[in-house]
């Protein structure tokens, strides 16, 4: 597989966390890293991945960093309540954001700002963990095709598929025996030039994610080799809520009969 060397300095945290993390991955699993070269190798970029396990944002660092950039990840806001997890993904740049939460805004302008100053911003599109039963790429939400359509920087669709045999969905216990083969391939740029140049609506930014979102799945169709269903799950559709474990809204429905 192709690699490029990074372009800008790491920072220590970014030392520190491939230093440690990156041999443990390296022996925890294999990598098959398909078209990674067309992450731009420098200029404001996003990254839009789909999400299949908590431990994704390890793998798909991995698989950034291994093509010459740094990722910045919109960080769930709770993370950074403790000190010195907060302490270390603010000094590795990450962003902070309050999920179904005006505040998110503030995310917004952060992502914004990173892009206009040359970072590479990975957005997992579905904003949580699918929960399309056999783990195709769900409905997206809108954050990814706002911050591109504010910047007119290039989304690279990524799809993925292995990261759920390490960690299966809303599961603890990792299974590293026996190694398991993480494959990602990343696609062309999304082509949203026209909904850039168009005055911004709700039916523009629907339109932009619904792009990202099918490119991201044809991707995962290649990269598991099957067919996505023909209509993407909705949380929203199926009673769900659109955070936290919906194994566990299920007991407890089944429990308040």
């Amino acid at each position: 597989m192709r690699v490029r060397k990074l372009e800008r300095k790491r920072g220590w945290a970014f030392t520190v966390a491939a230093s440690i993390l990156k041999p443990t991955l390296l022996s925890a699993t294999s990598r098959t890293w398909i078209d990674g070269e067309k992450i731009p190798a420098s200029g404001g970029c996003i990254v839009a991945i789909n999400h299949i396990s908590h431990v994704d944002p390890l793998l798909s660092a991995h698989f950034v960093y291994d093509h010459g950039r740094l990722p910045r990840y919109l960080a769930k806001s709770g993370l950074f309540s403790n000190k010195y997890l907060g302490g270390f993904l603010t000094s590795a740049g990450q962003i902070p954001v309050e999920r179904l939460s005006r505040n998110a805004v503030g995310a917004y302008d952060a992502a914004v700002r990173a892009i206009g100053e040359g970072e590479c911003i990975v957005i997992y599109p579905e904003g949580t963990l699918t929960r399309d039963p056999d783990l195709w790429p769900m409905r997206g939400k809108t954050g990814a095709a706002r911050i591109a359509l504010a910047t007119g920087c290039p989304v690279i669709p990524v799809g993925q598929w292995g990261a759920q045999e390490v960690l299966p969905p809303y599961t603890k216990t990792p299974h590293l025996v026996p190694r398991k083969n993480i494959v990602m391939k990343a696609g062309d740029p999304v082509d949203l030039a026209d909904l850039v140049a168009a005055e911004q609506s709700a039916e523009v930014t629907a339109e932009a994610t619904d792009r990202i979102m099918a490119a991201i799945t044809t991707l995962v169709e290649d990269v598991r080799g099957g067919t996505a269903p023909a209509e993407r799950f909705d949380t929203r559709a199926s009673g769900q809520r659109e955070t936290g474990n919906p194994h566990d809204q299920t007991r407890k429905r089944k429990g308040s009969r």
